[in-house]
């Protein structure tokens, strides 16, 4: 009797949450507004330029800071990628800690130094500083470093949620700003004092750069490459990349919170029988911005994790990041293997990741996924 009592309020329980749910869910906007991005404004071009102009170095020095147990994928790998191609400056990946820097939501790497051995090498501090989203936004040690890198002069840049970092260490505090639309309400609990600026892709204030989603560190670092080396440089390694054009144009209104984004995500969440293990494999010399991009898609589609695969240790990368594969095989099963598309242009990779995802799982996590990484597709 007792049993039959707990299997009924069990089931109560269960409903009512499935309810509240439905409710929530119903409450949503049905869909995001399909807009079209506002010019923007030559000077305003021109004055972000000049607000990445290398502020000490005629060769800058560039800091990829990251903690150890997680960092946004795309937003640590895209930077160093296209800095190391565009060859205009001294670029290191760094950790709080020694010891790997466990990427999310894939992939993991061994990077060059920690931030106290730049420190020794370089007292004077970085020109630059790329700043990630990260697990957690008040780390006491990145906190520290940023606060006394924007002291010696660095350039901050916050790269899509990274920007609530650079607002945890007050760096942000009476200044323009942007973020990931998701985290933007989050942004404004740590520091009420920051100004968004809707419809812009970068925005620059006082020594300090912020952009919004993750798809946004490869427009932003072409943007880093014209301030530095000029615009022929940037539409060189632009060419290369794949990219027609990379301005601060940006339509803020087409991300948000949605009926079938949530409903995706939910459905996809509870469906933990259809969830897979996908296999990507790691090559010497492969493209870490095609990796990067291929494996953060893969893995937001509530319906899959990627696991890496190498025959041995530790492999380079076309630009130097060492990876460390999740596993040392030498092979993975044929039907939950998938490509990091390393043939092709990398600014193709995410298009053809989401056309493979709908093929896979439906158009539907395919639009989800471009959600979460703000791309406008």
């Amino acid at each position: 009797m007792r049993l039959r009592i707990a299997l009924r309020a069990i089931l109560g329980l269960a409903l009512l949450s499935a309810a509240g749910f439905g409710i929530w869910i119903a409450s949503l906007p049905p869909a995001s507004a399909a807009l079209t991005p506002p010019q923007v404004p030559q000077g305003e071009t021109d004055g972000l330029l000049a607000a990445l102009k290398p502020p000490k170095r005629a060769r800058p020095l560039v800091a990829i800071v990251g903690i150890n147990d997680a960092t946004e994928t795309t937003d640590y790998l895209l930077p160093y990628g296209i800095l190391k191609r565009a060859d205009v400056a001294d670029v290191v990946s760094l950790a709080t800690e020694p010891g790997p820097v466990r990427l999310f939501p894939a992939l993991s790497v061994q990077p060059d130094a920690t931030i106290a051995a730049l420190d020794a090498a370089h007292p004077q501090g970085a020109d630059y500083v790329i700043v990630p989203a990260m697990s957690r936004d008040d780390d006491p040690a990145v906190i520290a470093w940023l606060r006394s890198q924007a002291g010696k002069g660095a350039v901050i840049v916050g790269i899509c949620a990274g920007a609530k970092v650079v607002a945890a260490a007050g760096l942000l505090s009476g200044k323009r700003a942007v973020t990931h639309w998701y985290y933007l309400d989050e942004m404004r609990k740590i520091d009420p004092t920051i100004s968004h600026v809707p419809d812009r892709r970068m925005v620059a204030d006082g020594g300090v750069v912020t952009t919004t989603g993750i798809t946004a560190s490869m427009p932003m670092m072409l943007t880093l490459v014209e301030a530095i080396a000029g615009r022929a440089r940037a539409e060189a390694v632009a060419r290369e990349l794949g990219i027609a054009r990379w301005d601060a144009r940006h339509a803020s209104g087409a991300f948000a919170l949605t009926r079938p984004f949530a409903a995706t995500v939910l459905a996809n969440r509870l469906a933990f029988w259809n969830h897979e293990e996908l296999g990507i494999a790691l090559a010497p010399g492969m493209d870490e911005i095609s990796l990067a991009l291929a494996a953060d898609a893969w893995s937001r589609t509530y319906r899959s994790k990627v696991t890496t695969y190498a025959a041995s240790g530790m492999v380079g990368t076309r630009s130097g990041i060492r990876l460390i594969p999740d596993r040392q095989d030498a092979d993975w099963p044929r039907d939950r293997r998938v490509p990091a598309f390393s043939d092709g242009k990398p600014a193709d990779v995410l298009d053809r990741t989401l056309d493979a995802i709908t093929a896979r799982y439906g158009a539907s996590t395919a639009d989800a996924v471009a959600m979460q990484l703000e791309y406008p597709r």
